[in-house]
């Protein structure tokens, strides 16, 4: 009996859903394919504008700011050069004060530097060694 009934229900869902569909109002064929070509039409243009936006971003990117980027490291570049050439020269001014100062004084080995003795207050002279040039000998 059980199986009596759930087809009872089964054919009437079937029924009422036939009679459902007979009052819905379906397009004609004409209206069908107007439709599809609009879908169609839309698909195509959005497709196309998505085509040009990628192709001009694409390339943008490529010579637009891969090239700014470029002048940005060569700016960069060239403003490091500049101040490692600066350092440079002033490293070179002070070695040949340098050297020139030391070149006059060569034969003196110690140099007397007056400073104080803690206990006693007084100037006492402290011979110290100066740098000496290391020659090699091959």
């Amino acid at each position: 009996m059980a199986k009596n009934n759930n087809t009872k229900k089964n054919n009437s869902y079937f029924k009422e859903m036939k009679q459902e569909l007979k009052k819905v109002t379906w397009p004609t064929p004409k209206e069908t394919i107007n439709n599809t070509i609009v879908v169609i039409a839309f698909v195509l243009i959005i497709g196309i504008l998505v085509f040009v936006l990628d192709f001009c971003f694409d390339n943008l990117n490529k010579y637009g700011i891969a090239k700014m980027q470029e002048k940005v490291q060569s700016v960069v570049k060239s403003t490091d050069e500049v101040e490692d050439a600066q350092e440079n020269s002033e490293n070179n001014t002070e070695n040949n004060e340098n050297s020139s100062e030391n070149g006059e004084n060569k034969e003196l080995e110690y140099e007397a530097i007056p400073q104080e003795d803690e206990n006693n207050n007084q100037n006492v002279t402290e011979n110290t060694e100066l740098p000496q040039e290391n020659e090699t000998t091959n």
